[in-house]
């Protein structure tokens, strides 16, 4: 209807004539409008002006631009969920195919890693999940974890131009502060990995004001680095298209191909870290990636080890 209108303003009455509602319930579809991220300028002797709207998920244009065999062609996209990684799991318990893909344009309740919360509010950014059935042993998640790392990246620096680079292990940063985290959960049947469940948020057109006060120093968006908006759409074809192909190439290949193209996009290595895990706090410098996925260290004696799970924190020192 707004985009009937031509960019002129509608008045409460005429909504409300046009639709066969109460003018109460053209109030509360607006505001319910705004809270999926639309823009209306209000005047109370005009009416409305639809002023800005989002780009809404399309499965038609995401299948478009598919270059796929498996994966993204199991599409679902729903418009409110409470995660999409419960969602997935449950088409994958139930029996649904590799590469089965669910996206939110709204999550209430979004994972991130160690049980922490991910926001993602409505109509901004990509909250997707995707059943991943891998061949090989429990030891193998952390390498998927940092395939799906190199292929986000990838998609990211095609589609939008932003150059983001990825944290060990799981995290993409621009200009030194987090735009999309990767979180894989596995299901253990019998020793062996019955499947998996690939969650990826990216935070596309998010501006400040769509964060919480205590987050908008330590994360930003595609928008918010490039200055335009972001085809979600075709950011989540890009994913899935990288994906596959190095996925394949990983089942061919084995993990080195994958380490190397992660090295060549990491922001970690060469930095001085802290890496804070059960045996404490820990400070050295990172100093590559080991053929299981596991971060190598320098320590200040000198001596290298291995860093398999918990947080980092990375500083602007490089080790000469």
């Amino acid at each position: 209807m707004f985009d009937a209108a031509g960019g002129e303003y509608l008045s409460g009455e005429e909504i409300s004539r046009r639709l066969g509602v109460s003018r109460t319930a053209v109030w509360k579809q607006i505001r319910r409008l705004k809270d999926a991220g639309y823009v209306f300028d209000a005047s109370p002797k005009l009416g409305y002006r639809l002023a800005a709207s989002v780009s809404a998920l399309d499965t038609r244009r995401i299948a478009a631009q598919l270059r796929t065999v498996r994966f993204g062609r199991e599409l679902t996209v729903l418009a409110k969920t409470d995660s999409t990684q419960t969602e997935a799991e449950k088409r994958a318990r139930e029996g649904a195919p590799e590469g089965t893909l669910v996206v939110a344009e709204e999550q209430t309740s979004g994972r991130g890693r160690q049980g922490r919360v991910w926001h993602s509010p409505p109509g901004k950014g990509v909250w997707m999940s995707t059943v991943l059935r891998p061949e090989g042993p429990l030891t193998a998640v952390p390498q998927l974890t940092l395939l799906a790392a190199v292929a986000v990246c990838r998609a990211i620096r095609q589609v939008s131009g932003v150059e983001a680079g990825i944290k060990w292990p799981n995290d993409l940063l621009a200009d030194g502060r987090k735009l999309c985290g990767i979180l894989l959960e596995a299901v253990v049947e019998d020793g062996g990995v019955r499947h998996c469940i690939m969650g990826i948020g990216i935070d596309a057109n998010l501006e400040e004001s769509d964060y919480p006060e205590e987050l908008r120093s330590k994360v930003t968006s595609l928008r918010r680095e490039s200055g335009i908006e972001v085809d979600r759409s075709a950011l989540i074809a890009a994913v899935m298209n990288e994906f596959e192909t190095l996925y394949r190439l990983y089942a061919e290949s084995g993990f080195e191909p994958v380490r190397l193209l992660w090295e060549s996009l990491s922001v970690t290595l060469g930095r001085e870290i802290v890496v804070r895990d059960v045996r404490g706090e820990r400070r050295g410098w990172a100093h590559g990636l080991g053929g299981q996925g596991e971060l190598m260290m320098r320590t200040e004696d000198g001596a290298v080890v291995p860093v398999y799970s918990g947080d980092i924190e990375l500083y602007p020192k490089e080790r000469e």
